[in-house]
């Protein structure tokens, strides 16, 4: 390229090279990516279809396309049934500790500590008092989050300690069970003992005249099935809630028995008497309320 005489032309001509520059510059340096944004879709595992995630959330974490009820959190349940800003929180000095010393991969007092640093919880059990379209309740949660919501010492007695104020303040009782879990291993025969325990105090509620709601979501397992989740007076469930005892993998590798088809869902308890009534997360609260009032609770 031929440049006009200078001086003008060599202050162009230096222009002309630089911009030149630039441009070979910016065509040789690697494009940048524009891709989504994290955590605006989520995947539904029962339809496999994509999601929005606002719109799961908006309908309750529902899929909007085959109504699968996602696990959500014990903070999640109580903004979805209790009215706006009731809830009292109880027994929240309680902390787990490790009485065995157990270790399998990690020591359990680590495990303790990563679980609470991820969820926010001292463990897997939230309880307190609230009110549901008014009526004043005693609710208790067990969070899926921590530990697969499984049953340890704290969990126990904090909902006995529940438990024990709902009869007290002859209040209805309910029980929201998403324990995968079972009693926790690490803590050994002082975790089954929870089941005993609450199970008596549930006994002592009900000879008070009390009413006990219990709600299975996905999954409600192992001793927690076993015990609470299902005395209730009225056992309510969500849609496709995995609801039982052992799985099914377990099952097959002790007794080697095929089970039939949608075996332990809620769908099968309700068909075989175990589940009063299945009900939609958007019904829930209503459902509750109805259920008080029929009772004169």
């Amino acid at each position: 390229m031929e440049f006009p005489p200078a001086p003008y032309g060599s202050r162009l001509a230096g222009r002309i090279r630089g911009f030149a520059g630039i441009q070979i510059a910016m065509s040789t340096r690697p494009k940048r990516e524009r891709g989504i944004p994290e955590g605006l879709w989520i995947h539904c595992p029962k339809c496999k279809a994509t999601i929005y995630r606002k719109e799961a959330e908006s309908r309750l974490n529902v899929c909007p396309e085959c109504s699968h009820h996602f696990i959500v959190t014990a903070r999640d349940r109580i903004v979805q049934i209790l009215d706006s800003d009731s809830f009292e929180e109880w027994y929240t000095d309680l902390r787990p500790c490790d009485p065995l010393g157990f270790k399998d991969r990690i020591p359990y007092s680590r495990r303790i500590e990563e679980e609470q640093k991820k969820t926010g919880l001292p463990d897997a059990a939230v309880v307190g008092k609230g009110f549901i379209r008014g009526r004043p309740v005693v609710l208790c949660i067990t969070d899926f989050q921590f530990m697969a919501g499984s049953m340890g010492s704290v969990v126990g007695e904090k909902l006995t300690r529940a438990v024990e104020e709902a009869t007290r303040m002859s209040l209805p009782l309910i029980i929201i069970s998403g324990s995968g879990g079972g009693a926790r291993m690490q803590e050994g025969i002082l975790s089954l003992m929870q089941m005993a325990k609450v199970s008596g105090a549930l006994a002592r509620y009900d000879e008070s005249g009390g009413l006990y709601i219990s709600i299975l979501t996905h999954p409600t397992m192992g001793g927690v099935a076993a015990s609470w989740a299902l005395q209730g007076d009225i056992t309510l469930a969500e849609p496709g809630a995995m609801v039982g005892f052992a799985g099914a993998r377990t099952i097959w590798n002790t007794v080697r028995i095929e089970l039939p088809e949608g075996f332990q869902t809620s769908e099968f308890l309700l068909e075989h008497g175990f589940v009063d009534r299945i009900v939609e997360r958007k019904d829930l609260r209503t459902e509750v309320a109805q259920i008080i009032d029929y009772s004169g609770r």
